[in-house]
C-alpha cells in the first residue's frame, strides 16, 4: 500500500532522460529547469549510463531547482542517489531493488514507483509497498527499451482495474504524445510519463505548458501539474 505521506501525483511526469537530452542538444539540468519553468511538478531523473558521482551532482541540482518551485523529483533505479540528493522518491524496474529494499535505503516515506509490463506483473506490483505502478510501453517507443512490445490501451484498462482496487495511481509510459495523452487517461491512467515528445518541438518549456493545458482540460478537478 502507498505511504500515508505520499502526495497525489500530478498528471504529467516529465522525465529528464540524460541520453535523450543529449540527442536533443540539452544539458539535463537545463532541461529539468525548462520543465519546471513550464509548470511541471513531477520530474524523474533518468541516466542509465552515468557514473554515481556525476549522477549525484545532477540529481542534487535538479532537486534544488525543482523543490524551489514545489515540484517532486524521483530518481530512476538508484535509491542511494535519491536519498543522498534529498529526492522525493525512486522509480524501479522489474530487475532492480525491490520496493521494500528501496524503502530501507531511501526512507520508509519515500515515493516508490514500480514498472510493470504484463497483467501478471501488475498483480504482483500492487501487493508490494509501492506508491504507484507504471505500465508500458503503451505505444511504440525507441527511448525506453524494456524488452516488451507495445501493450496498447486495453492493457492500460486492465492495469487500472488492479491499481484502483488498491487505491494506487497508475502511471503510463511509452510513445505518449500530446495527441494521444487523452486516450491514455481515458483508459484509466492517473498520470502520463513523457520523454521524447517533450523534446519534439525544440521548446520543452512551451511543450510542457501545452501538456498541462491539455491535461487540465481533460481533468480540470484533478490536474495539478
Amino acid at each position: 500500500m502507498p505511504s500515508a505521506l505520499t502526495p497525489p501525483l500530478p498528471r504529467l511526469n516529465a522525465i529528464v532522460d540524460a541520453d535523450a537530452a543529449a540527442r536533443a542538444g540539452w544539458l539535463p539540468l537545463d532541461l529539468a529547469r525548462a520543465f519546471v519553468d513550464g509548470g511541471a511538478r513531477f520530474l524523474q531523473v533518468r541516466a542509465k549510463t552515468m557514473a554515481g558521482g556525476p549522477l549525484l551532482d545532477l540529481a542534487s541540482a535538479i532537486v534544488e531547482a525543482a523543490h524551489g518551485a514545489g515540484a517532486l523529483v524521483i530518481v530512476n533505479d538508484r535509491a542511494d542517489i535519491a536519498r543522498l540528493a534529498h529526492a522525493d522518491g525512486v522509480h524501479v524496474g522489474q530487475d532492480d531493488l525491490s520496493p521494500a529494499a528501496v524503502r530501507i535505503v531511501a526512507g520508509v516515506d519515500t515515493i516508490v514507483g514500480l514498472s510493470a509490463h504484463t497483467e501478471e506483473q501488475v498483480v504482483r506490483a500492487v501487493a508490494e509497498p509501492v506508491s504507484y505502478v507504471a505500465i508500458g510501453p503503451v505505444f511504440g517507443t525507441y527511448t525506453k527499451v524494456t524488452g516488451y512490445g507495445q501493450i496498447g490501451l486495453d492493457r492500460v484498462r486492465a492495469a487500472a482495474r488492479h491499481t484502483s482496487a488498491r487505491g494506487l495511481p497508475l502511471v503510463a509510459i511509452g510513445g505518449i504524445t500530446l495527441e494521444n495523452a487523452a486516450s491514455v487517461l481515458d483508459a484509466g491512467a492517473s498520470c502520463v510519463a513523457v520523454i521524447s515528445d517533450l523534446l519534439a518541438t525544440g521548446d520543452p518549456e512551451k511543450r510542457t505548458r501545452e501538456y498541462l493545458r491539455t491535461l487540465a482540460c481533460l481533468h480540470p478537478r484533478q490536474a495539478r501539474g
